[in-house]
């Protein structure tokens, strides 16, 4: 009966992140696509007029296009080797996470699909498409796109929940450490009234 319940939640541990993988790197490489045929390189098309466009970028840097001024002997093999690193990480966190943490299971495989659709990216083409451009007036936010969204979401859930784990932990450890001596107080009380 135990191997059974184990195989389940592996099974269904590993069949989230197969789907969200698939989902997000299917749908990130499409959005890519997209604008790759529809757009010229450095083209900006305003959707909402002084906040929101759609600008192809060819981001040779990290997100949001941190290190695209580093030399080229170290940009290229730093960007392949970092995220493959990260990549081994994350599943090595994601094989020995309990059943019991869902939330941090999910952030993970929003992390690792957003860091595979960047890096399918740099394999195949060098750099990473952005096209998300938020602005205000002449302001602009560096360009992103799906999987970059993908990753700040999964680590924005990864913070949040090990805060409220941590938080959670403590209140636990507060009460047991209250318990025994609401017992003692209820023990003297006691005796005195004999």
């Amino acid at each position: 009966m135990t191997g059974k319940i184990r195989r389940s939640s592996f099974s269904s541990k590993y069949l989230l992140l197969g789907v969200i993988t698939l989902v997000v790197v299917l749908v990130d490489q499409w959005t890519k696509l997209a604008i790759h045929r529809r757009f010229h390189w450095g083209e900006s098309r305003p959707l909402f007029e002084s906040f929101f466009s759609l600008t192809y970028v060819r981001n040779t840097g990290a997100a949001f296009g941190l290190l695209h001024h580093a030399p080229v002997w170290f940009r290229e093999p730093f960007f392949i080797v970092v995220p493959v690193a990260a990549m081994f990480v994350i599943l090595w966190i994601f094989a020995t996470l309990p059943k019991s943490q869902k939330t941090v299971a999910f952030g993970l495989c929003l992390v690792f699909s957003g860091a595979l659709g960047n890096l399918i990216d740099r394999l195949r083409l060098g750099y990473v498409i952005d096209f998300l451009d938020f602005y205000w007036k002449q302001e602009h936010w560096p360009a992103f796109n799906f999987a970059d969204s993908c990753i700040v979401v999964g680590v924005t859930i990864l913070f949040v929940a090990t805060f409220m784990t941590e938080a959670s932990e403590r209140t636990k450890k507060v009460s047991k450490e209250t318990r025994p001596n609401h017992r003692i107080r209820r023990a003297k009380s006691a005796s005195k009234h004999r």
